[in-house]
């Protein structure tokens, strides 16, 4: 019996709640407890909350077409904002562990792609529009039908992928890895450490905080990645404040001076919902637009589902439950991103660090949201944990979501091409989006070349022409003269 026809009929029997809350949430009715759900949060919060020094990197770093900067702390404000009423709503309205913040790679297109070309409030105004879009699409059913014309082995390979994805981001950004710089003249894109070698207290924290997830993980310890994360937090305030280290990264692990640090809401409702059409060409506007929708439309669907087949509530036709309602959330929490100047917010592959504590109701969602509420106060408290203690989280949650891989047919070439490149396209360019895209068009030529052109789904042609575009891109962008 599969996983889900196992989940699917745990959830038929239905389980008496204990009260209220579990019987709204389902959290015994979904095989979990008030502690999984709560460790769930606490876990999925620690390993994202990243964001909310990254966002305002990304973003306060770039300059709009008039020379304007974002202020850091206005910023900081925002993206905690956001997350925290969205991650609620969706644990509320979708009843999914599915965390939202602002999107990497998102914000990076905000910054450096569409600032330039315009003012920073109209900007935030395209980031608005393309949200309104996502919702449409989703009201309309479009959104979804697109999700449940996909393949269910497509499905287990975006799950896959994404699992060698953020086990990458994480040592990426523990920098067990990193890139080699071009000055060396290698066609070699990485290498261990930032030498070739390992070396440095902050590799070590790293290193160790690995040994001891999956330590944790064998004997089967409750809350491991969670105990995992607190550890190596403390280990790294010790050797911080006891070694002469140069630079921790994005987060330096000490106690701060200032525990409490005022909100400020600045950038709250500064956007322009169609200043931009006045700003540039009616064309570079829809491209722009368009880039903004494909990614973060599909980087969300791999997100949802990867994040729900992980879970084990995909239901016995592959399904996500209540999708309708968690696509609209998403599409809404762009919305919000936009109009608070925190640029698109979307649904979190960190989430998976909260499933892998147990998490499986919206439940958890509560705690994440709390916690990001309780960041714009306590910003300076918050942000101390490190990306070293917090990656080998992410390495953990990598190999548990890898487990899906036994569950596609290697030996039927129609699927396993298409899920090979699934797989191995998000890692190797670093994006959820691009992965999917190479698998939607292998399967959709290999089907073609195989006389089985009926058997794909029309909304499957739809989306893959949509890629074909995508992928191609700059020389859409050449054809229409959009620089």
């Amino acid at each position: 019996m599969s996983d889900a026809q196992k989940v699917a009929d745990r959830q038929s029997a239905e389980p008496p709640g204990a009260n209220s809350v579990d019987r709204f949430f389902r959290i015994t009715a979904r095989g979990s407890t008030f502690a999984r759900e709560i460790r769930g949060g606490f876990a999925t919060f620690f390993t994202m909350a990243y964001i909310l020094v990254l966002n305002p990197i990304i973003l306060g770093s770039a300059k709009d077409k008039y020379g304007h900067t974002l202020d850091g702390a206005e910023l900081v404000t925002a993206t905690a904002l956001v997350a925290a009423v969205m991650t609620v709503i969706m644990g509320v309205g979708g009843n999914l562990p599915l965390a939202l913040a602002a999107g990497l790679g998102l914000n990076a297109v905000v910054a450096f792609q569409i600032a330039p070309l315009m003012s920073w409030s109209d900007a935030m105004g395209l980031v608005v529009l393309e949200g309104l879009l996502i919702c449409v699409l989703v009201v309309t059913g479009l959104r979804e039908a697109v999700m449940h014309a996909i393949p269910q082995p497509l499905k287990q390979a975006i799950s896959v992928g994404i699992g060698l994805f953020i086990a990458f981001i994480g040592f990426v950004d523990a920098g067990f890895v990193s890139r080699i710089p071009d000055i060396a003249n290698t066609t070699v894109p990485v290498q261990l450490g930032a030498t070739g070698s390992l070396s440095g207290w902050p590799i070590l924290v790293f290193c160790l905080g690995v040994l001891l997830t999956i330590a944790l993980l064998a004997r089967k310890v409750k809350g491991a990645i969670l105990i995992s994360i607190l550890v190596m937090t403390v280990v790294a305030i010790v050797i911080n404040s006891a070694a002469d280290i140069k630079s921790w990264g994005l987060t330096t692990p000490k106690v701060p001076d200032d525990i409490v640090a005022a909100p400020e809401f600045g950038l709250i409702g500064d956007f322009s919902l169609f200043g931009s059409f006045g700003e540039t060409t009616v064309i570079t506007v829809v491209l722009l637009i368009f880039t903004l929708l494909l990614s973060d439309f599909f980087d969300t669907m791999g997100t949802v589902v990867g994040i729900t087949a992980e879970a084990g509530l995909l239901d016995e036709q592959g399904k996500v439950p209540n999708l309708g309602r968690v696509l609209l959330i998403d599409g809404a929490a762009a919305v919000a991103g936009g109009a608070a100047s925190s640029s698109s917010a979307t649904s979190y592959i960190e989430s998976a660090a909260g499933v892998g504590e147990g998490a499986r109701t919206g439940f958890s969602n509560l705690i994440t949201g709390g916690l990001f509420a309780v960041a714009l106060f306590l910003t300076p408290l918050l942000t101390i944990v490190p990306m070293q203690a917090a990656a080998p989280a992410l390495v953990a949650v990598g190999f548990l979501m890898m487990t899906q891989v036994k569950h596609i047919e290697w030996d039927k070439y129609e699927i396993a091409i298409p899920a090979f490149l699934t797989i191995a396209v998000m890692p190797f360019t670093y994006s959820i989006t691009n992965g999917i895209g190479a698998g939607f068009l292998a399967y959709v030529l290999i089907k073609t070349v195989l006389g089985k052109a009926r058997e794909v789904h029309w909304l499957l042609w739809g989306t893959s022409a949509l890629f074909l575009v995508y992928f191609a891109i700059n020389p859409v962008q050449q054809l229409f003269g959009v620089k």
